[in-house]
């Protein structure tokens, strides 16, 4: 079949093995100074050892490949290895809204009669609180709606309208449960210290990837990631924001070569943000 699975540069990767304890399905190891992918099998796809190697030599395909199948993960790699491997893959799979393998998982558990490490945490199966382990900054959280009853604000501070973590882009799982069917709002860096009114006008409602098209590295990595987001997320619409800096317009040439590329079409809007704030241009194109 046909599905994403990680793929390794071996030529940028220098064997550093970062991307080892992240991959907790235990697809990876380092084999001849190298990363490698030792099965098919159990790599699940959503590139948690991504954010962990420092030579960018991970990046996530689509290519023929064995199913995967959480079974089987489950018995060779992850029970063996005891509760807090356990405990970390279960968390992984909540954090990434991989619902179906989180219940596989868990029922494997039940079936086999070993206890389940977030029940025994008085998590109940719900997300978990705490990181497992690796940068608790790319930890993918979605958060409770500002004007929710119980939201408590100090006097005259206006809510935030961000409801998900992380949003630079390199961070983000195309397959977050955040984005199935949103609108993203695509944020060059300098644009929400522009716009004063950033969250109310532009970000609410909205899921939000920001990127530097300057100064961020790696860029093939975004755009493969906006082709996943269109086909794979279904993302509703994308509003691209951008300073009226030439630079800028890197951004939305990646999203018109990641719409070239996606299966699906989605609209688009452009938004231009003057270097004080003001709005230059506004449409969708």
């Amino acid at each position: 079949m046909k599905r994403k699975i990680i793929e390794i540069n071996e030529e940028l990767c220098n064997g550093c093995g970062l991307c080892i304890p992240n991959c907790a399905e235990g697809a990876l190891q380092i084999i001849d100074d190298k990363a490698r992918l030792i099965s098919d099998l159990f790599c699940d796809g959503l590139g948690a050892c991504i954010g962990h190697c420092p030579e960018e030599a991970i990046e996530i395909i689509e290519r023929e490949a064995e199913p995967y199948d959480e079974g089987k993960v489950m018995e060779k790699n992850i029970v063996p290895a005891g509760p807090n491997t356990i405990k970390a893959h279960l968390e992984h799979l909540n954090d990434h809204g991989e619902t179906e393998y989180f219940q596989q998982a868990v029922q494997y558990l039940k079936d086999n009669n070993i206890p389940n490490p977030l029940l025994l945490a008085n998590l109940g199966g719900a997300m978990p609180q705490e990181p497992a382990g690796g940068c608790p900054g790319s930890k993918t959280m979605t958060f409770q709606p500002p004007d929710a009853p119980d939201t408590k604000l100090e006097v005259d501070q206006r809510p935030s309208q961000l409801n998900h973590w992380p949003v630079q882009l390199h961070l983000l799982s195309p397959q977050a449960g955040y984005l199935k069917g949103s609108d993203l709002l695509l944020a060059a860096d300098c644009t929400a210290f522009a716009v004063g009114d950033f969250h109310k006008d532009y970000l609410k409602n909205k899921s939000l990837a920001i990127a530097c098209p300057k100064l961020d590295t790696n860029q093939q990595v975004y755009l493969e990631k906006l082709v996943s987001m269109i086909d794979d997320a279904m993302l509703n619409t994308i509003t691209v924001m951008v300073m009226e800096v030439p630079c800028c317009g890197g951004l939305l040439q990646l999203v018109n070569k990641a719409i070239e590329s996606a299966k699906r079409k989605v609209p688009v809007k452009k938004i231009v943000v003057g270097v004080q704030g003001n709005i230059l241009e506004e449409d969708w194109i």
